[in-house]
């Protein structure tokens, strides 16, 4: 089959160059445009790329050369799909911009994540959220779209709890992240900053994992003539604590939890290892095989040894214990 041509915007930061090394080879995505700032618009794309950990993948030889366009619509008009690597402030006008020339925006940023009729998806948990797209298109009054994915965190977190919560009903969690440098971006965190420390705060982290779930967790309501909307998920309520450790890739998260009836550590275990939805029934070529995956080790998860688990597309979790405050 022909491939579809694709956008990266931010192709230099952080999220941008993983992006682009996650489409090498990709048998459905051929990159066709790489947007940057108005500063390396024109510049050769190899020539802005700084060092990445070995496990984000080559880049495809063939983009080195490609010249940087700038970030406007109009320089991704032979693009059918453009993945956003914004920063949220640039997001917040120009993935508009994109959408209302025709284009579907897939975006990273948090600028529109908890707009009513934007879909906020991990494809595993809530993909017929998607349908929003339909009554965003409505509303706006434009042909093309914007998705978006979690907050980081708040993705390993909802991954977890997913299975969870469909099958016994969640009350509370409490949850403490260990957050690697990398998610930071390139220019986040100085290393005078972070070595031998701990940094117990991260500008609207926590406010993301207490929100974001409730949404990605929630059932969309009303049929496709009528308004549709997320109904958030209720009687759940989470506290989140988000510190910066000196780990170079891959979040580690300490959760406690209060589910909704009394089950056994078999019961949770099982539901977690059966955990299956439509990218793994369409065995999409970016989906994990196992979502979730759970080790029986005392001391694991660890990130340097399972954050290239499944690809780096999967949660793992581990030292499933009862929790005396949360029954």
């Amino acid at each position: 089959m022909s491939k579809t041509k694709v956008g990266v915007l931010g192709a230099s930061g952080a999220v941008g160059q993983r992006l682009v090394r996650m489409m090498r080879n990709h048998p459905w995505f051929d990159i066709e445009a790489l947007g940057g700032s108005e500063r390396n618009a024109g510049k050769r794309y190899g020539d802005t790329l700084r060092p990445a950990p070995a496990s984000a993948g080559e880049v495809d030889p063939g983009l080195l050369d490609m010249r940087l366009v700038p970030s406007r619509a109009e320089s991704f008009t032979g693009c059918r799909l453009v993945f956003s690597a914004l920063p949220s402030e640039a997001a917040l006008d120009l993935e508009p911009e994109l959408a209302r020339a025709g284009l579907t925006v897939v975006s990273n940023a948090s600028a529109h994540r908890m707009a009513p009729d934007v879909p906020l998806l991990i494809p595993e948990v809530n993909h017929e959220h998607a349908a929003l797209i339909e009554q965003q298109r409505r509303n706006r009054g434009w042909s093309g779209a914007i998705v978006t994915n979690p907050n980081c965190s708040t993705i390993s977190l909802t991954l977890a709890l997913a299975p969870l919560y469909r099958a016994f009903g969640l009350e509370q969690v409490f949850v403490t992240t260990l957050q690697a440098v990398s998610g930071s971006g390139f220019n986040g965190v100085s290393a005078l900053d972070i070595v031998d420390n701990v940094i117990p705060y991260i500008g609207g982290e926590e406010e993301k994992m207490e929100t974001e779930p409730l949404k990605l967790l929630g059932t969309l309501s009303g049929g496709q003539d009528s308004t549709q909307q997320i109904v958030p998920a209720q009687g759940l309520s989470i506290s989140a604590q988000c510190t910066r450790v000196p780990t170079t890739d891959g979040h580690l998260e300490m959760a406690s939890i209060k589910l909704g009836q009394a089950v056994t550590q078999e019961d949770i275990i099982a539901a977690w290892e059966n955990w299956k939805s439509l990218p793994q029934e369409l065995e999409l070529p970016s989906a994990p095989r196992r979502p979730v995956v759970v080790l029986s080790e005392p001391n694991r998860p660890q990130p340097r040894f399972d954050r290239d688990t499944e690809h780096g597309m999967a949660t793992v979790v581990g030292r499933l214990r009862p929790c005396p405050l949360r029954d």
